[in-house]
């Protein structure tokens, strides 16, 4: 048998990895693959099928495909059309068909006898406590809370803000607006009064769900004050808010007339049949970044978005009814929406909401310890956080105590450019595959992964983020519209009808979502990242189209230098910035973060990372300046603010984002900035 390109890779990375033949036998059989090193073959014909016919079918035949797959959802009234796509981009799909995501997300586990499964697990090491709770018991409370929104006055179509932490309250909340058919608002819990009160302002919320306070692990967050605040500057007020006090916290002084008590309210054993929708009815409303000061909510639909989460647990994410899974996220972002909340419970699954941090809760193994306390099937993460666990831990002592990981099976990576250094680093400590996927706030789920469930290889090319999932008809194309060649960088782009579940519109602002996403490339949605596809069909994602830097006319994407840098030993984490130069456009300029403890002067670490991006990229990044900083600044959901460095370094004007988790970080960054001559200005 020959050999294939890609077998070699493969066979390489097995070898960096020390990986044991009887655990690529077990991985390969559980993908139903045939892999016999002794043969030095890996034959995956049915596999590639598998995905192949899938994706084939999923656009040139999308309403069969995806009928198919609407199967797996209950409906209160069937679809009359699957896609009806007349008014593009206001793509509809499931057309005149009624139902209830709660519905498939709890009660009909309930009636099917599953009702003892365990739905949620709460760990919380900032509390110290554990909490399971079953989908029955998650039915009642979700029945009692949808009478206690009732109650006042919420019913379908209206808005409910959710301000609240990592409990399971929140979910609870969730599920009981869909249930009434009323459209949630999560807003992460500790955001500031002002980014509140303009979510208020602009969803017209009628009742607002909150909580005394968040726990961080060295400080207690007030929610209440910073509620109250909000609603004193938001124009449009609510006409209730319901607070839940956390046990073991002082309670939040109330306002009469406003204020209701969630514990008090609870006491009345209501119940409330869940309300069907339309399927392009908005199941919630998710505010993301935005560069006009406008606020900006993606709209979900309920139908296509209940199709593609039930369907993607175990086509993309091979997670079977019954399996434990955890989205190491917020519930405030999209990867809380989609994939601790909704899609698992629509799966049968078991759930975590994890209340800690990777590091610090109380050190690096906390996500381990999880992992095999719980028995995980599959987890979901960011690439900062495993940088994070990396650099607190370079060696992985505290996450070896906790090996082997006997019941997991896939650790998937999203959020970020995923650097193949930290990619190999935990794939040879828990000899598991890393699975980087691609996806957006607008999209819902994944536009790119390896499609676990359709059968796709557990171990792709270093450097990519899988291939495009069903549904994703995903192009690079040059700024002249015709697609690149493989390895060429290009704007990444997805052929039209965008598939079930994707944003529907922005609230209260179609006209703005046609403008945003969809005129740059006719035909398409513009997904405003950069990348390229390789010679198999993976694409790579390097940069936000913003992040790619201009160096005398070549386009050097942030992700390829960053990836330069780590390869240098010393270096933990890293941010690459494009920089005014006079002579050349632009220029990069190099934010390092170094491994703890290291002793070598600050400019020997330098010298050896303009070195390595000099072998990796060439001379034509021109890259000739770095600085060493502690921290980088990061959004809650691990991505780099790296457009607010670089108008930091260029002397311009730049607003912090209030996403931002620490931003105490940008000072020292400006001191380290200017040692180079940059960031000189006020």
């Amino acid at each position: 048998m020959v050999l294939t390109r890609r077998a070699v890779r493969f066979a390489r990375f097995l070898k960096h990895c020390t990986v044991k033949t009887s655990t690529v036998n077990d991985l390969c059989k559980w993908e139903k693959c045939i892999f016999n090193l002794d043969k030095r073959a890996f034959s995956t014909t049915r596999c590639v099928r598998l995905y192949d016919n899938a994706f084939s079918r999923s656009t040139q035949q999308p309403d069969e495909y995806w009928a198919e797959a609407a199967e797996q959802i209950t409906w209160h009234k069937k679809w009359t059309k699957v896609l009806d796509d007349s008014n593009s981009p206001f793509t509809k799909w499931f057309v005149d068909g009624e139902l209830n995501i709660c519905y498939n997300a709890v009660d009909r586990h309930v009636e099917s006898g599953h009702g003892e499964r365990t739905a949620i697990i709460h760990d919380s090491p900032v509390t110290k406590s554990i909490q399971k709770i079953t989908f029955k018991e998650l039915k009642r409370e979700v029945e009692k809370f949808a009478g206690v929104l009732r109650k006042y006055g919420v019913e379908k179509g209206d808005r409910v803000l959710i301000y609240m932490p990592m409990i399971p309250e929140a979910v609870v909340a969730m599920l009981a607006c869909a249930r009434l058919g009323a459209i949630h608002s999560l807003v992460f819990g500790g955001f500031a009064s002002k980014e509140l009160a303009t979510r208020i302002h602009h969803s017209e919320a009628k009742v607002v769900v909150s909580a005394n306070c968040g726990v961080e692990p060295s400080r207690v967050v007030p929610y209440k004050p910073m509620l109250d605040e909000a609603i004193n500057l938001s124009e449009f007020k609510p006409q209730k808010c319901i607070i839940y006090n956390r046990p073991g916290f002082e309670a939040a002084a109330m306002t009469p007339g406003m204020d209701v008590s969630w514990q008090e309210e609870m006491t009345v054993d209501y119940s409330v049949d869940c309300v069907p929708v339309s399927a392009m009815d908005p199941l919630y409303l998710l505010y993301t970044s935005g560069t006009t000061g406008l606020p900006k909510a993606v709209v979900r639909p309920t139908g296509g978005y209940a199709v593609n989460l039930k369907w993607s647990m175990y086509s993309v994410y091979g997670m079977n009814p019954g399996d434990v899974w955890w989205a190491a996220s917020d519930l405030g972002w999209v990867v809380g929406h989609s994939y601790i909340a909704y899609a698992p419970l629509l799966n049968n699954n078991t759930t975590i909401i994890f209340e800690g941090k990777p590091v610090g809760t109380p050190d690096a193994g906390t996500f381990f310890r999880l992992l095999q306390e719980h028995g995980v099937n599959g987890m979901f993460t960011a690439p900062t956080a495993l940088r994070a666990i990396r650099a607190e831990d370079p060696e992985g002592k505290l996450l070896r105590q906790y090996l082997p990981l006997e019941n997991f099976r896939t650790l998937f990576v999203a959020g970020e450019h995923m650097d193949p250094e930290t990619m190999m680093w935990i794939q040879e400590i828990i000899k598991k595959p890393i699975l980087d996927n691609w996806w957006q706030t607008e999209t819902g789920s994944p536009i790119t992964s390896t499609c676990v469930g359709l059968g796709m290889q557990l171990y792709p090319p270093s450097g990519v983020a899988g291939k495009p999932v069903p549904g994703w008809n995903v192009k690079v194309l040059r700024e002249d519209g015709s697609e690149t060649e493989p390895e060429e960088l290009g704007q990444i782009a997805v052929k039209l009808p965008l598939p079930p579940g994707s944003f529907s519109t922005l609230w209260m602002a179609d006209q703005r979502f046609r403008e945003t996403y969809f005129t740059k490339i006719p035909g398409y949605y513009d997904t405003m990242d950069a990348g390229f596809r390789d010679e198999n069909g993976y694409i790579a994602v390097m940069a936000r189209s913003d992040d790619v830097i201009n160096v005398a006319g070549h386009r050097i994407s942030a992700g390829a230098l960053e990836e330069a840098i780590l390869e240098c030993e010393d270096v933990v984490e890293s941010a690459v910035i494009g920089v005014p130069d006079s002579l050349k456009g632009q220029i990069p300029v190099g934010i390092c973060i170094i491994r703890q403890g290291l002793e070598k002067a600050g400019e020997d670490v330098i010298r050896d990372v303009i070195q390595a991006v000099r072998e990796k990229i060439g001379p034509v990044a021109a890259f000739k300046k770095a600085v060493i900083v502690p921290k980088l600044p990061k959004t809650r959901s691990g991505k780099v603010a790296r457009n607010t460095m670089a108008a930091m370094a260029a002397n311009k004007p730049y607003k912090i984002p209030a996403t931002i988790e620490d931003a105490s970080v940008y000072p020292q960054i400006k001191a380290a900035l200017q040692t180079i001559g940059y960031a000189t200005g006020d």
